[in-house]
């Protein structure tokens, strides 16, 4: 431990002597000058390039106050004013570094109209920018050149939320359902436009080969003059997988006479579908009807028949029937 501190000390002692001895020597004291002249030159040559005039943009914050408590500003208002000026790079260097603009303050009540938008020019708002500027400063542009806020006075509806885009799944899958959470937003709007819009679409999606339930946040398309409550809603997309199922669905003969009756051969014919896995025990036979009738058969001058589905379930496709024709008798039911 004792020989360790003692290298320790010979190492920094050894250390600082080559360090003074390069401060001391001829070589360092032509770098230091060196230096001292390289940065008084770049001093000067800053001080040249910061007198000349330049263009910059600035950002200055905007708000409307006095708003009413009834009223529902329904556009997206511009926050801030891009203003482009010109002076000398000293002067700019100092908005860059040092200035806080201060909020362009306008009042609600002084640009009100009839028609549910305030409207503000720039020439209106340019007197309170110039004013933060210093004297020698020019003001070339302001954007935008005019601020609008189109309101609603309290007046909305809710509607509901409907789908917008692509979607597609994988073979042998299906959508089962298509969900919102929440299912109807809040529409604020100037009652003259409030009364063309009849849903809440969201914004453009695409979607392709799902094959498990998909759960994603959409926001909702703003109109101009428009606002959503809320802006954006969770989307449900339940997926489903097709399974194949058979059910035995009876012939009926429907409208025929008093004391005639249908006999089919077979007299129940199967049913081949396909349905989704979760609706699977839910779809019977009773679901499904094939009824004949009456005047039907005696129109066809055969004894087969074409089976016909007359009531197919929500739900099920690739519908198919086995056998697809039955032969038929048209009997006189004995009354004893």
């Amino acid at each position: 431990m004792y020989e360790q501190r003692r290298n320790i000390k010979r190492t920094f002692v050894k250390t600082r002597k080559q360090i003074k001895d390069f401060l001391l020597s001829a070589k360092s004291r032509e770098f230091f000058i060196f230096l001292f002249f390289f940065f008084m030159a770049g001093g000067f040559w800053l001080l040249q390039t910061l007198n000349n005039d330049y263009e910059a943009d600035f950002s200055i914050p905007v708000k409307l106050k006095g708003i009413p408590n009834d009223v529902v500003i329904t556009s997206e208002p511009a926050s801030e004013i891009r203003v482009r000026v010109k002076d000398k790079g000293t002067v700019l260097l100092n908005y860059m570094l040092g200035k806080s603009f201060y909020p362009v303050q306008l009042n609600f009540e002084d640009y009100n109209s009839k028609d549910n938008v305030v409207k503000v020019a720039a020439s209106e708002y340019e007197k309170s920018v110039v004013s933060q500027l210093n004297a020698s400063t020019r003001l070339l542009s302001m954007n935008p050149d005019t601020l609008e806020y189109i309101y609603s006075t309290g007046i909305s509806k809710r509607l509901p939320v409907r789908l917008c885009g692509k979607l597609s799944v994988e073979r042998q899958y299906y959508l089962s359902d298509t969900l919102f959470r929440p299912d109807s937003v809040l529409i604020y709007a100037p009652a003259g436009m409030l009364d063309t819009i009849v849903a809440a679409y969201t914004q453009s999606v695409a979607f392709e080969n799902i094959s498990d339930t998909l759960i994603q946040q959409v926001p909702l398309l703003q109109p101009k003059g428009v606002k959503i409550v809320p802006s954006t809603v969770e989307l449900m997309l339940p997926v489903d997988i097709y399974t194949e199922k058979t059910v035995e669905v009876p012939v009926e003969g429907i409208n025929f006479p008093f004391g005639k009756v249908l006999r089919a051969f077979p007299s129940k014919v199967q049913v081949t579908f396909q349905v989704g896995l979760s609706r699977f025990r839910q779809i019977e036979a009773e679901d499904f009807s094939i009824e004949v009738p009456y005047d039907e058969l005696l129109r066809l001058g055969a004894d087969k028949y074409t089976v016909r589905l007359n009531k197919v379930p929500d739900g099920v496709r690739q519908v198919h029937c086995n056998p697809e024709q039955v032969d038929f008798l048209i009997e006189q039911e004995s009354l004893n």
